[in-house]
């Protein structure tokens, strides 16, 4: 028979271990939607996300690509090297927002275009997210990219 030291203790540790479980559950819960990682110009060329869908997407904001319209609309294409995504912005870019430098912008891809509601990209001169920064050790540089000339089946680029 056990003493009652010993099934106290047993008690005491499973009754911790079902309070652990329990708060990392809820902690989960919580952050189910609060956690969300950027998606490369490939990936949601691969894998497009249905219109109703607000994600992340990042890479580098391709040369020569930045229009500007009537008012605050700005349109830019963004691009991971392999493929490029065009996008669409209504609002104030951040102060360093321009071309070659990365960006991370929050939106839904509607018809072919990245349509964003934020551009979170705040950064200085020499910031650039950890993500695009392997891409381009692993490449060694970035040519840019044609989204006219990307195939619209797969997202490659074609030679035009």
């Amino acid at each position: 028979m056990k003493s009652l030291k010993k099934t106290r203790r047993i008690q005491i540790i499973v009754v911790a271990f079902v309070a652990l479980g329990l708060s990392t559950a809820i902690i989960g819960y919580a952050l189910r939607d609060g956690i969300n990682y950027f998606r490369s110009p490939s990936e949601v060329l691969a894998e497009p996300p249905v219109e109703t869908e607000l994600f992340r997407i990042g890479g580098m904001v391709q040369a020569g690509s930045i229009v500007r319209g009537e008012g605050t609309h700005v349109s830019f294409v963004v691009t991971d090297c392999f493929t490029a995504v065009p996008v669409t912005f209504e609002g104030i870019l951040p102060s360093l927002f321009e071309e070659g430098q990365g960006m991370v912008g929050q939106g839904n891809y509607i018809n072919g275009t990245f349509e964003a509601v934020e551009i979170l990209a705040k950064h200085d001169e020499t910031y650039m997210p950890a993500e695009v920064e392997n891409m381009h050790e692993q490449q060694n540089f970035c040519e840019p990219v044609d989204p006219d000339l990307t195939d619209a089946t797969d997202g490659t680029a074609t030679s035009g």
